[in-house]
């Protein structure tokens, strides 16, 4: 691929993911909205003690073997094929054991209850095992409009079902279906628009390097859930469904933003960085890029969150969510974390380092969870301060990590994150001194509309103006529409 076709791919893409990410947040946020007043904290809870248990052998559904079909230079047919059938494999075994630890859930939680959803949701790890290396093979060719039109197909249709559910009285079954007619519809999709046909697994195709990077990002996966996922399990084991069911929806509203943000330039940057691993300075311009713009768009969102944490809380959710605003607030240093340390990911995996991920991963794990520990006497306010604290005190030895070796410097990062980041500090004092002196005689939706308002103006200003950064969005822009324009020609020609 030459470096025009690629750039243009990457831009393409990238303008695809975009927008198919505005419209998931756009869904993800309704269905929030509307689900939130039709179900109770306990509801949310209940599935979320599933999800948090089993979720863990969904880190085995294609047990890192669709990154290494984007990552390798080249792949052959005969490979792609037993690798699906691997997957299968992998799925089935995946499906029986959660339905074989279903009465042990409910013994944890001492919820039985929980029996019957955990059996049915086994069905999601046959669902996904069938179409992971047909995704794989679209992001592999770069056909990010198909897989954006398929995330937008999946997420509509499954929430329009699990709203409906919840109108008739379902309850936490409702969560049930969106949970799994997503990963169904994504994978009939996917079918059809790869047009590809497994073939028959084959024995001595040269697996043997994709199955160690594979298992190795399976490994690092699985530690890294383990450790973003235990307070969930916490809360649930030791306070119960309720208290769960606020944390969770505190810990949704605010996280929505950075993971549609950072998925929407990821995957597109996963597998350019993948296609440029050997090009030391094209390696560098594009991670930059993807970096300065998932920082510039994620840090607003998340100030915003901790700003205005009561009204965003109560005009969203409603009444009966109050209890989550100080958790919502108290959260916004970790989402800020994870926007500053996650597009690292991308480096490690595109360049092959995957060995480097799993060792961060295993330093970082303890650390969470002994914040988590530490604040679990307290509450989920507890749990949120101490999970916030240590993921603040671990961002610049990860940075230093990460970049260890390659072509980032430390000086690269911290332009890139300097500028929004006092963009965004500086935008918050005027929305702060409102909210002050004049915010008790405004209603919720008033202080919430102009907050957000007074901050992205000074914010884009900043940013544009004062940091020098119009010339960068303006040629990003600029690249887009060119894109634009010319994939339209060569349709029409």
């Amino acid at each position: 691929m030459t470096t025009t076709n690629l750039k243009e791919k990457t831009v393409r893409g990238g303008l695809a993911r975009v927008c198919s990410q505005a419209a998931n947040f756009l869904l993800r946020a309704g269905s929030l909205v509307i689900l939130a007043r039709l179900l109770s904290p306990k509801d949310f809870g209940l599935v979320a003690m599933v999800t948090a248990v089993i979720g863990v052998l969904n880190l085995f559904k294609d047990f890192g073997l669709s990154t290494a079909t984007v990552q390798r230079t080249s792949v052959t047919d005969e490979q792609i094929s037993t690798l699906f059938w691997v997957n299968m494999l992998v799925g089935v075994i995946l499906a029986i054991a959660s339905v074989a630890v279903a009465p042990g859930v409910a013994a944890f939680y001492h919820e039985p209850r929980l029996v019957a959803p955990t059996v049915v949701l086994a069905l999601g790890f046959l669902f996904n095992a069938a179409g992971v290396q047909h995704s794989a093979l679209l992001q592999r060719q770069m056909r990010f409009t198909a897989l954006a039109v398929i995330d937008i197909a999946s997420l509509t249709i499954s929430t329009a079902v699990g709203i409906g559910m919840a109108l008739r009285g379902y309850r936490y079954w409702s969560l049930v279906g969106i949970a799994l007619l997503g990963p169904l519809v994504t994978t009939v999709c996917v079918w059809a628009a790869a047009a590809w046909v497994p073939g028959m697994p084959r024995q001595r195709v040269g697996l043997r390097s994709m199955m160690r990077f594979g298992g190795t990002v399976t490994l690092n996966g699985l530690v890294v859930y383990v450790a973003y996922n235990l307070d969930k399990v916490l809360l649930g084991r030791f306070w119960g469904a309720e208290i769960l069911g606020i944390y969770g929806r505190a810990y949704q509203l605010i996280n929505i933003p950075r993971d549609m943000l950072n998925s929407a330039v990821g995957v597109v940057a996963f597998s350019a960085l993948s296609r440029v691993q050997d090009d030391p300075g094209r390696l560098k311009s594009y991670f930059l890029k993807g970096y300065s713009l998932v920082l510039a768009l994620t840090l607003p969102f998340t100030i915003l969150c901790a700003l205005f944490a009561d009204d965003a809380t109560l005009v969203l959710l409603g009444p009966k969510w109050t209890p989550a605003a100080p958790i919502l607030r108290l959260l916004a240093p970790t989402i800020l974390t994870f926007a500053m340390i996650n597009p690292f990911g991308w480096l490690l995996y595109s360049t092959g380092l995957v060995g480097r991920s799993l060792r961060i991963a295993l330093v970082i794990a303890p650390l969470v969870i002994a914040g988590y520990l530490v604040g679990l006497p307290h509450g989920a306010k507890g749990v949120a301060l101490g999970y916030s604290v240590s993921m603040t005190l671990w961002i610049i030895p990860h940075i230093l990590w990460c970049i260890r070796g390659t072509v980032i410097s430390f000086r690269d990062i911290f332009q890139s994150l300097s500028r929004p980041l006092v963009s965004g500090i500086t935008a918050a004092a005027l929305p702060c001194t409102m909210q002050v002196f004049y915010g008790h005689m405004w209603s919720p939706w008033l202080r919430l509309v102009l907050g957000i308002t007074v901050f992205v103006g000074v914010y884009l200003g900043m940013l544009l103006y004062v940091m020098g950064q119009k010339a960068f969005y303006l040629n990003l822009l600029g690249g887009l529409r060119r894109s634009s324009v010319d994939h339209k020609a060569l349709a029409s020609a």
